[in-house]
């Protein structure tokens, strides 16, 4: 079954041009294009798409509240940002309202594809370029309040640098010789630990507590 894809920008010569490149794919159906974020809120709910590509700016409702509003609505929906700027401010807001990716518009026709799997698999993709820029501002301001979370053991510290690293599921268990489902019992249990409700939560908490390898 083939996943069904929403797109959303305010340029129509980009959408059309993503859109040629995704009905390519035999397993992927765009299922709308919105060019602005209230449209993209509508036909979310509409059509309940596995993934949209959303456009960061837009006229009105932007990309950033877009997102918040619809993944605050649908809990499964995957969201892959696509923008212009690679400035840490857009990245970290499309990542808090509740983006998986977030992919430049220079490299949209070469990362799309991989960025869909990605999402799709519970993983989150940043482009190389976003992750040095997320990990910079993340390093730089590790101060925080509020209650500590349950200590983690060695193996779920292991797990959690993996996964901030960008690091799937099945690359982890061949790391650490385990099965697959043990890895993502383990990254439940993490997440239940550090009382965050997304994979995206879990890599920016990685990123902030500097667990990740910056040659990654």
């Amino acid at each position: 079954m083939a996943l069904k894809i929403l797109l959303v920008d305010d340029h129509e010569i980009m959408r059309q041009g993503l859109y040629l490149l995704l009905e390519k794919q035999p397993d992927l159906e765009v299922v709308g294009q919105a060019q602005n974020g209230r449209m993209a809120v509508e036909l979310a709910r509409e059509h309940k798409p596995d993934v949209i590509i959303m456009d960061v700016n837009m006229p009105g409702l932007d990309g950033v509240d877009a997102t918040r509003q619809i993944t605050q609505n649908d809990g499964d929906v995957k969201v892959v940002a696509l923008s212009m700027h690679s400035k840490k401010g857009f990245i970290v807001e499309m990542l808090k309202a509740g983006a998986s990716g977030y992919v430049l518009k220079e490299n949209a026709f070469s990362e799309l594809i991989a960025a869909i799997n990605s999402v799709v698999g519970g993983e989150v993709y940043l482009s190389s370029k976003i992750t040095r820029i997320v990990i910079d501002d993340y390093v730089q301001d590790r101060t925080g309040t509020g209650p500590q979370p349950t200590p983690l053991t060695d193996r779920e510290n292991e797990v959690l640098k993996l996964v901030g690293d960008g690091r799937s599921s099945k690359e982890i268990a061949l790391q650490l010789d385990l099965s697959v489902k043990t890895v993502d019992a383990c990254r439940r249990r993490i997440m239940a630990k550090l009382r965050i409700e997304s994979v995206a939560e879990l890599v920016k908490h990685a990123i902030r507590e500097g667990l990740t390898s910056l040659e990654a």
